[in-house]
């Protein structure tokens, strides 16, 4: 999914955006630093959360909080947010500092490799 495809299917879910966030791949394609993703990961308030769970079984993550699989390509998380948000386009998504955070936590050698990525990008465009 490009930017404009994952822009258009959030607002097609027709969350309050002060209720969810961007995070992950999703991410990394709003703040341009891929031109592409296979799905959307977003992060949710605990009120969302309540919502969802009245449509969808949710499974509990190892820190105790909600995570809801919408769809084939859509996973709601429950309170996963590092840093604060920035709207892109209008969606609220994870910092870039928020975003290598949490990409650092999951430390994943995939999740690794976009931390640089990142880097790449930001010392490139001189940016932070």
């Amino acid at each position: 999914m490009k930017s404009k495809e994952i822009i258009k299917r959030l607002e097609e879910l027709n969350f309050n955006k002060d209720s969810y966030w961007v995070v992950a791949g999703s991410a990394m394609v709003l703040h341009g630093f891929k031109s592409e993703t296979s799905d959307i990961d977003l992060g949710c308030s605990t009120p969302l959360a309540d919502f969802l769970e009245t449509k969808y079984k949710p499974s509990i993550s190892s820190d105790g909080n909600r995570c809801f699989h919408i769809e084939n390509d859509i996973e709601i998380f429950e309170n996963w947010l590092s840093d604060k948000i920035v709207f892109i386009s209008g969606i609220p998504t994870v910092s870039i500092k928020g975003l290598i955070s949490m990409k650092r936590e999951l430390g994943r050698e995939k999740d690794l490799k976009d931390i640089e990525l990142i880097n790449t990008y930001l010392d490139k465009h001189k940016i932070m």
